[in-house]
């Protein structure tokens, strides 16, 4: 058997384990980090809340987030044949977690984020891109309220 077939498929599959293990972790902080600031609220719509509120500025959460090279594999498989590219959605959606937490720490004395917004890119050199997703980048930001 081939050599450079061996290591390659080695690589995968330390790719794949290593890759699931810090995605599991990151879920595991993340929903723990979710459940601690509950009591925070997000309010996406123009709804201004009724009641004594100050402002306490606005908010930012960013997260850049690679993906690792077994998802850039599927994905690149995926584009052959076409269809959703489940690889990355579990990416976006950690990205997109991670910076509203964030967002929310920033002003951990805030009772509500009004008018929050979610904005996603792809990061990475022209070359990279080509190939699929190199980044991921996620803002979230708001206006920080909390009650008088």
């Amino acid at each position: 058997m081939n050599i450079d077939l061996i290591v390659f498929l080695t690589l995968l599959v330390a790719g794949y384990l290593v890759g699931s293990f810090i995605e599991r972790r990151h879920y595991q902080s993340i929903q723990k980090r979710e459940h601690e600031l509950i009591h925070q609220a997000t309010v996406p719509s123009e709804v201004i809340p009724t009641g004594q509120y100050e402002t306490l500025g606005l908010a930012i959460g960013t997260v850049v987030i690679s993906v690792d090279y077994f998802k850039r594999f599927l994905a690149g498989l995926r584009n052959l044949f076409g269809g959703r590219v489940g690889a990355y959605e579990t990416l976006i959606d950690r990205a997109r977690r991670e910076a509203v937490l964030r967002m929310k720490e920033s002003y951990p004395q805030a009772d509500m984020f009004l008018h929050v917004r979610v904005e996603t890119s792809a990061v990475g050199s022209q070359h990279l891109a080509r190939r699929g997703v190199a980044c991921l980048e996620v803002c979230a930001y708001g206006t920080a309220v909390r009650k008088k």
